[in-house]
């Protein structure tokens, strides 16, 4: 991949957000040159590009299984999460809401506002390698659970969770039920009638669209809040002139996702599987995050024991490498990954991890680069290193009162 400075880029960080591909950009632009009436206009102008949004409609719908009438156009996955909670609470009287440790913070932050507004909040534990155990969530149901949300995905170690089962279970105590999917569409398939959800969230720039576009999915017969008032638009359903060269954009990525699951399953599986048995096998003290199975076909996560994440990256961006050290909505903290911590790993190790997410149009040259790369930065930083043992002053500097130290350290920042 060349980047806009016409210099080699190796990105591996589409779990973060996808390059919009050229086919979608083909497809975007006559709306924001030509065509660019409002779909809700009575005139020919307008309505002729409704006809163009209510075909994008379909184009996602086919992506998830549902009808077209079930989907909802957002501006992202956090909108479209926000968007099911709130409706969620709004149709009941019930105050009670169960979901899990390791959700995206579009969630694990709306969790937060709402028990300071005096809901309850149920967050799941997980177990080490980060599954999900339903025993737990049954045992957390209550008479008054209005909303179980659950992500399908996780966004930083490719776990899955055992969603048809979860939404079965909402079924049977009559509890509605949601899914944050956003990091899923054209990473395996996706048939919502067979996954049994009440509500599902997309995010368009997760698999090749634009940044500020995404969907709901809501089940027909679902009870329904919006969370955005207004206009008619998106049958009442989301208020706002809709977004119609995104949209349309959506769509064509839409059937792209869907034309290249074979390839996502194959041939970019292969590739995070060299980059992960290569660093296993060749860097020390090198450890998997998160259960191999099931698990997304494009997502790794690695510990690199005495190591900070943050100056590994820094200097694979020196190499033109992309990389990341957990959600990119939560960079800039100074927190380590409440993923990994919810894992139960400590913070040092949290704190040397990172992830690698490939995508469609990662390349075996650019595994070769990254490979060619890491371990020696790896190494590098672990020469110089005071947590590491094989320090040269190891023999006069005491390793584990340095851990200790820096634990401690991780622990009380920011703010205490």
């Amino acid at each position: 991949m060349v980047s806009m400075s016409g210099s080699r880029t190796c990105y591996f960080d589409n779990n973060a957000t996808t390059p919009v591909a050229p086919e979608v950009v083909d497809a975007m632009l006559p709306f924001l040159t030509e065509r660019w009436g409002n779909p809700s206009s009575a005139y020919r102008f307008g309505s002729e590009v409704g006809a163009h949004l209510d075909a994008a409609r379909e184009k996602v719908a086919a992506l998830i299984g549902a009808e077209p009438r079930e989907v909802v156009f957002t501006s992202c996955g956090t909108e479209s999460n926000n968007a099911a909670w709130a409706s969620a609470l709004h149709v009941t009287s019930k105050r009670h809401i169960v979901t899990t440790a390791v959700e995206h913070s579009a969630n694990t932050s709306h969790a937060e506002v709402l028990r300071k507004r005096g809901f309850d909040v149920t967050l799941l534990p997980v177990g080490s390698d980060g599954t999900l155990d339903l025993q737990s969530l049954e045992q957390a149901l209550r008479p008054d659970t209005a909303l179980v949300s659950v992500m399908w995905a996780n966004n930083e170690t490719g776990v899955l969770f055992p969603v048809a089962e979860v939404a079965a279970l909402c079924r049977s105590k009559g509890v509605l039920c949601h899914t944050d999917a956003v990091q899923v569409p054209g990473k395996l398939p996706i048939d919502v009638r067979a996954l049994g959800v009440d509500m599902l969230s997309l995010s368009g720039h997760k698999l090749n669209a634009p940044k500020g576009i995404g969907l709901l999915y809501i089940k027909r017969r679902t009870r329904f809040q919006p969370f955005v008032v207004g206009g008619h638009q998106e049958k009442g359903r989301r208020a706002g002139t809709e977004n119609v060269p995104y949209i349309v954009g959506f769509g064509r990525a839409a059937e792209l996702a869907l034309s290249h699951l074979a390839e996502e399953n194959t041939r970019v599986r292969a590739l995070r599987d060299r980059v992960e048995t290569t660093l296993l096998e060749s860097v020390p003290h090198t450890t998997l995050n998160g259960a191999r199975e099931p698990r997304l076909p494009n997502t790794t996560n690695l510990a690199f024991d005495f190591i900070e994440a943050e100056a590994v990256l820094m200097l694979l961006d020196r190499a033109g490498i992309c990389a990341s050290s957990g959600s990119a909505c939560t960079t800039g903290s100074l927190d380590p990954s409440h993923v990994l911590s919810a894992m139960g790993l400590s913070p040092m190790r949290a704190r040397g991890s990172l992830r690698f997410s490939l995508g469609r149009y990662n390349t075996d040259a650019d595994v070769d680069h990254l490979l060619a790369h890491l371990p020696g930065i790896i190494s590098r930083l672990r020469a110089i290193s005071p947590l590491n043992p094989q320090h040269p002053d190891n023999d006069r500097y005491d390793v584990a009162a340095a851990r200790a130290r820096h634990e401690q350290g991780m622990a009380q920042a920011p703010g205490d």
